[in-house]
Formats: C-alpha cells, sequence, structure tokens
C-alpha cells in the first residue's frame, strides 16, 4: 500500500511538475488533493484482498484523465482545446471533481458496512446463470444479423477496416441509423462469444453440447474481429471487449492475478493510451514519444477537465438544466416526435464555446451539476460508489461460479465505465443498455438463490451425554 501510495500520489505528480514551469495557485492547491484521493483509491484497489473490478475502472479514469492530467494543465496554464476560463472556474472544476470523489468513497464505504447483507436488487440479479438455449439462440442470432447487415453496409466488410478518420470525412460516423447497426452487430456477436466460453454442462450430458461450441468459436471469433476490431471501432469499446475476455477467465478472478493485471493496464493506460488512436486515421505517421504532461497538454483525449470548466460558465451564463435528465431517460424518443428533447452535453459545451467540431466528452461530474448544482453531484457519486461496492461484493461471493452473470456483467461494466463516466451519457447510454441487457436474455433464475453464509460461530462447549434410565454422575 505504501509502495503504490507513492508511486500514484508522489512519484508520478512530481514526475509531471518538475518537466515544467509550475504555475501555482488555488486551483492547482485544490488539484493536489485530488491526485492524492484518487491515488490513494487507486492505490486502495490495487492493494485489496479481494477483486474489486468496478472500483478500480473508477478510480482508474478519476486519476488519469481527472487528476493528472488537470494537473498538467493547471501547472503550465496549457490546453487541448481553446476555450479558456479565468482562475475561479478552474478552481470550481477541480473544487467539484473533489466533492464527486468525495461522495463516491461515502457511498462505497456506507455499502461496505452492509457488506453481510443481501442485496435486493443486484443479488437475484447477478446470481443468474447462463442457459445454454437462450446462448445458442443469441449466437444464432449473431450470424443472422451479420449475414443480414454486413453486406448492406457502405463499402461491404471493407467498411469495417476503414479507419474512423474515412467513416466520419464520408458521414457514416455521425449517421444515427448506422450507429445503430453497427451496436447491433458488435453487442451481440461479442456476448454470443462470451457466453459461450462460459456456459454450464448439462446436467444430462453435453457431448452435443460441445460440438456445437466448437464449431461456432472459431465463427464467432472471426465475427468479433470483424465489427469489434480496435479500426474501425472506439478505443473504448475495443478494449472492453478484451477486458472482458480476460476477468471472466477463472485464473484471472483471484486477488494476485488482478492486482497484477490491474497494475498493467494501469500502466497501458497511463503511457500507451494516447498512442493507441494509430488507426484512427487514414494519413498514419510515426509514433512521436514526448514527455507525459505534453500528452496531457495537447491531446484532445485529456479535453475532460476542460469541458468542466466550460460547463461551469455555461451554468453561470445560462443557470441549470434539469430537463436535461429527461433527455437521458428518454433518449429513444426520436426528435422529430420530440423537438425540444435536450441536446447531447458535449454537443452543447462544444457549440457554447465556439467550436467547430462536436466530438467533445462532457464527464459525469458536470453532467450531474448541470442538472441541479452541487447536490445533484453529491446524489449521483454517492448512489454511484454504492451500487459499485454492491457489485464488487457479489462478484467477489460468487466468484467461483464461472456462469453466472457476476463473473461476466460485472468487468462489462466496470471498464465500460470509462466511457460512462467521460460522457456525454446521452450519447453511450444506449450501448450501454444494450451491453447491460443482452446478458439478461440469456440468463435464468438460479434454481436455489444464493445466500450469503452467515458468520461462523464458535462450537459450544459439549457436556458428556446422559444415558436414557441412568442418573448422570457429577
Amino acid at each position: 500500500m505504501c509502495c503504490w501510495s507513492f508511486l500514484f500520489v508522489a512519484f508520478l505528480p512530481a514526475l509531471i511538475l518538475q518537466a515544467i514551469d509550475t504555475r501555482f495557485g488555488a486551483a492547482l492547491a485544490v488539484q493536489c488533493v485530488v491526485v492524492a484521493h484518487a491515488g490513494g483509491g487507486l492505490a486502495r484497489v490495487l492493494t485489496d484482498t479481494s477483486v474489486r473490478l468496478v472500483a478500480f475502472g473508477f478510480w482508474l479514469f478519476s486519476y488519469v484523465w481527472l487528476g493528472l492530467a488537470p494537473l498538467a494543465m493547471l501547472a503550465t496554464d496549457t490546453y487541448p482545446l481553446e476555450y479558456r476560463t479565468g482562475e475561479t472556474t478552474a478552481f470550481a472544476a477541480a473544487a467539484l471533481t473533489e466533492l464527486g470523489l468525495l461522495a463516491y468513497s461515502a457511498g462505497s464505504a456506507l455499502a461496505a458496512r452492509r457488506r453481510g447483507g443481501r442485496s435486493v436488487v443486484f443479488e437475484p440479479l447477478l446470481s443468474r446463470r447462463l442457459a445454454p438455449l437462450p446462448v445458442l439462440l443469441l449466437c444464432g442470432l449473431s450470424l443472422l444479423l451479420a449475414i443480414m447487415l454486413i453486406p448492406g453496409q457502405e463499402g461491404g466488410l471493407r467498411a469495417f477496416f476503414t479507419s474512423r478518420q474515412a467513416l466520419r470525412q464520408s458521414g457514416a460516423e455521425a449517421d444515427t441509423a448506422h450507429a445503430l447497426r453497427i451496436w447491433a452487430l458488435a453487442v451481440p456477436a461479442f456476448w454470443a462469444m462470451v457466453a459461450l466460453l462460459h456456459v454450464p454442462r448439462l446436467a444430462t450430458g453435453d457431448r452435443l453440447l460441445r460440438a456445437v461450441r466448437w464449431i461456432l468459436l472459431p465463427v464467432l471469433l472471426t465475427l468479433n474481429v470483424i465489427v469489434n476490431n480496435p479500426i474501425s471501432r472506439p478505443r473504448f469499446w475495443a478494449g472492453t471487449v478484451l477486458v472482458v475476455l480476460l476477468f471472466s477467465w477463472r485464473r484471472f478472478s483471484t486477488p494476485r492475478a488482478f492486482r497484477i493485471a490491474a497494475a498493467a493496464i494501469a500502466t497501458v493506460v497511463l503511457f500507451a493510451f494516447p498512442y493507441s488512436d494509430y488507426f484512427r486515421y487514414d494519413e498514419r505517421e510515426s509514433v512521436q514519444v514526448v514527455a507525459l504532461a505534453e500528452q496531457f497538454n495537447t491531446n484532445m483525449d485529456y479535453d475532460a477537465f476542460q469541458q468542466m470548466q466550460t460547463g461551469i460558465d455555461y451554468v453561470q451564463e445560462n443557470g441549470f438544466s434539469p430537463s436535461a435528465v429527461l433527455g437521458v431517460a428518454l433518449f429513444m424518443v426520436p426528435r422529430s416526435l420530440w423537438p425540444d428533447k435536450p441536446p447531447t452535453t458535449g454537443i452543447e459545451l462544444a457549440q457554447y464555446a465556439g467550436y467547430d467540431f462536436y466530438n467533445l466528452s462532457a464527464p459525469l461530474w458536470i453532467e450531474s451539476y448541470l442538472w441541479g448544482g452541487a447536490p445533484c453531484v453529491v446524489a449521483v457519486f454517492c448512489l454511484l460508489g454504492a451500487a459499485g461496492r454492491r457489485m464488487d461484493d457479489i462478484r467477489e461471493r460468487l466468484r467461483d461460479r464461472p456462469s453466472t452473470l457476476a463473473v461476466l456483467l460485472v468487468p462489462a461494466f466496470a471498464f465500460y465505465q470509462l466511457v460512462f463516466l467521460r460522457g456525454s451519457l446521452m450519447a453511450i447510454i444506449g450501448p450501454l443498455l444494450l451491453l447491460l441487457t443482452v446478458p439478461l436474455l440469456i440468463t435464468t433464475r438460479a434454481a436455489r438463490p444464493y445466500r450469503i453464509p452467515s458468520p461462523v460461530r464458535p462450537p459450544a462447549a459439549m457436556g458428556h451425554a446422559t444415558v436414557p434410565g441412568h442418573r448422570r454422575h457429577p
């Protein structure tokens, strides 16, 4: 714990600050508190005696995107986007970040105190088991969708190996119908492959099931290479696919294996993530390795903190937008039927800042702040912390049951959580809902509800048994 805390709280921040001309102020002081809080939370997860995937995803995003990156920006007053704010707004953004972290920690701590209690929401849900017949039906549906939709795409099969830059220039990436078709292919194909790997054996023998599995697995693997590759799909989604395959494997369900894998993932996100957009563009230049602080200051992947500053200025000028919650909840309603439907927060902030490009983030911190200020931020992150802790605890208890929903769904949410936290919510809520609901359709309620074992009590002192008809001697 001391070693990890030193690395995250002292060494890496010092490595960033020593390479630049630091401009110290009130906002930077609060940001140092944010770095210490997020770094301490990440270190605690990496040294826990249990596997906490949801907590790992949250603290990893908080530490990198809202910890180290803003630290470099505030120290140099250099940002990846053009919009600039004053010291007061920067201080408010750093304080808002810390408020969300405190609320998340409080919610997680409250849920941890009830660790022995049964969750009426998550326990029955995550205890569901994969059912062979629905899994096979999903495999068939995935292949049928591939046969129907892949040839119909503009460019056919080749379009799935086209860079996102080319898709954006052709207008395909901004086409809602095109995006829905791609997600309708990607998510079922992914879950069909994962479920087929973990489907339980039949009590009456599984010779036929094993034969079907060996036939379908190569086909589904090929399909996933086509529809879930990192060339045409976002890096966060391609990473989620790989990480779920890794952590759903039983060998990586132990705390020791989790710590090793999580440390490797944190290293990759810190040092390799900025260069992972190599396939995004048609004209690929040679990779130029630069200092970590320079990456944070210039790469638009780290626009989260600057977008929070933009959102705070937006609220000061236009007030809060409580109706934006309805836009997220009713995201499926088309704008043709709802002309006054709230816009996507990232796009709205980009328009407010005067940008001519709209593919920007809107972190959950500023999303919830736009709904109703600091109280909404506290409520949202307290609930998120409690839910995340409950999910982690239930998965830990069910980790020896590889065919339960907990073993599959918790890793999926944990790592797609990076997209959820980055926002905008209205842009990602559809894929997130699809990611979480498809597994429910291929699982069935456990035959015997899982019950939390009661604490072991010491055996009572046992005396000599009295033989009927005989007097017991003292």
